[in-house]
């Protein structure tokens, strides 16, 4: 049936039913997998607790230094405030849909005249000034007959929680990176030491040669052997020393600071304390669906499946409510005053687009369903880092167990070997290889813990841990130099904690 023919019956159908919302109603996306979803390898490195605190995973560690640098970063981090100030944006954008309720025309006007005549020719020609007055007021209100108002502010509240929801992850990935960067400085700090205590006891060897080759107790081999060795050992250190400083830098960036030296460091040199396990509030397919990105990603759907909704409206006509009024007058003696009203309804349908508008509700729709695919798509992916993290912690602490025996092992051969050198059972050689195998034995061991951690950290990520934060989305520095440059009314204050962010019942 032609679109012109939809007329009458669209207006009976009205008059007898109201109002209805056109597209279709959002559904999150199934992923039916997900329920019986179970990892092998995140159950061996993790526990689920009646009562723990996955919001903050980073306290597990026991770490005041690591609890305060989380700390400032939330407070100073540039992109937090990014994302916090998006928040804010995506508010106002969801007051701009929420103004469609009301009239959207409303407009009114005023103005003075002032007329100078100046006549000449005809039988009676007569100069003459006035002033002419007229003011008005018009009012047009779009009556949302097909939802296209209500899908339009559905569109920006879910656009609005998505806001809140990146911001949330921004929360995830920050923390994790702050926590990671910490262990990363603490372990190239470790190294540098090693380094330089392995360098320092292959200088002692150097020089014991360099004395007996002087002394023509010994040959040049050894002597050019121990040189070798030790300025090869003492080149790392350099290396080490740019490292730490580099990623000291990394850290004071990420808490906000411009790169330098961080006295709070200075309190606490040691290693992380390397945890085994991970403790979970809920169980891991939970988790994935929790995660901020995820449930970003769910609520972009959402928006998008309101947009279709409104592209579906202008199949139909658009009925809008008009009024005006209008009083004029002038100075002129003897003339009058007039008062003008008027109103009525206004009908606008356009009929002869030639596709236009059924192939923008295609557009929509097919955005809509690459939407709902990127949603599947990003549970897949949560579900791969986290078994993913998961089995690299697992092989990261059985390698650290075996590097660790191995250490002691190299610490041992290296004092039997000096003791069988001094004491002419064995010759120089051996301590040589007894010296390296301890370096390389050493520094593998703290990579080796490393890499456990940093997998422990992923797993946490990977399972949304770290997004809850009490702290408001501006700072009061901001809010005030906001509220001054412009009149924001109360609307920093109504979205200082993101709603999806309230610390749920235990």
């Amino acid at each position: 049936m032609h679109r012109r023919a939809l007329l009458p019956l669209a207006l009976g159908a009205l008059a007898l039913s109201g109002c209805v919302r056109l597209g279709p109603d959002f559904q999150s996306p199934p992923v039916t997998w997900l329920d019986g979803w179970n990892s092998e390898a995140i159950s061996q490195v993790s526990q689920q607790r009646a009562q723990p605190d996955n919001r903050q995973w980073w306290r597990t560690f026991n770490d005041p230094i690591l609890d305060r640098l989380i700390a400032e970063a939330d407070a100073h981090n540039s992109n937090l405030k990014i994302a916090g100030l998006r928040v804010i944006e995506a508010r106002a954008q969801l007051g701009i849909a929420e103004s469609g309720r009301y009239p959207q025309v409303q407009q009114a006007s005023a103005e003075r005249q002032y007329l100078d005549r100046n006549q000449s020719g005809g039988r009676n020609p007569q100069d003459s000034n006035l002033w002419q007055y007229s003011a008005g007021f018009d009012v047009g209100w779009e009556l949302d007959f097909w939802g296209r108002f209500s899908r339009a502010i559905e569109s920006a509240d879910a656009t609005f929680f998505a806001a809140q929801a990146n911001y949330e992850d921004l929360l995830v990935l920050l923390r994790a990176q702050v926590a990671e960067t910490y262990f990363a400085l603490r372990t190239a700090e470790a190294r540098l030491r090693i380094a330089r205590e392995n360098a320092k006891r292959q200088k002692r060897s150097f020089e014991i040669t360099e004395r007996l080759f002087a002394s023509g107790n010994s040959d040049e081999l050894d002597l050019q052997q121990a040189k070798t060795q030790y300025l090869g050992t003492l080149s790392s250190v350099p290396e080490f020393e740019a490292q730490v400083r580099q990623t000291r830098n990394a850290l004071a960036v990420l808490i906000g600071q411009a790169p330098g030296p961080l006295s709070r460091l200075e309190e606490k040199t040691g290693l992380i304390p390397l945890l085994d396990q991970a403790i979970l509030d809920d169980v891991p397919a939970n988790l994935l669906l929790r995660r901020p990105d995820i449930r970003a990603a769910e609520l972009q759907v959402a928006a998008q499946s309101a947009r279709v909704g409104i592209a579906e409206t202008d199949l139909y006509p658009a009925i809008t409510l008009l009024g005006s009024i209008g009083w004029s007058a002038s100075s002129l003696s003897g003339s009058s005053s007039s008062l003008d009203t008027g109103g009525g309804p206004s009908l606008r349908w356009n009929l002869f687009d030639h596709g236009a508008i059924k192939n923008n509700i295609r557009v929509q729709d097919a955005r809509l369903q690459q939407l709902i695919e990127s949603y599947r798509d990003s549970v897949r992916q949560a579900a791969r880092e986290a078994d993913d993290a998961a089995t690299g912690l697992s092989k990261a602490l059985e390698r650290e167990r075996i590097l660790r025996e191995a250490a002691f092992s190299a610490t041992r051969s290296l004092t039997l070997a000096t003791a069988q050198y001094r004491e002419g059972y064995s010759d120089f050689q051996r301590v040589l290889d007894a010296q390296r195998a301890l370096f390389v034995q050493q520094d593998s061991y703290l990579l080796s813990r490393s890499s456990a951690v940093s997998n422990l950290i992923a797993l946490y990520k990977a399972l949304g841990g770290g997004w809850y934060s009490n702290q408001p989305l501006l700072d009061d520095a901001t809010r005030q130099q906001m509220q001054q440059r412009t009149d924001w009314d109360d609307l920093l204050d109504d979205t200082q904690t993101p709603a999806s962010a309230q610390d749920p019942q235990p």
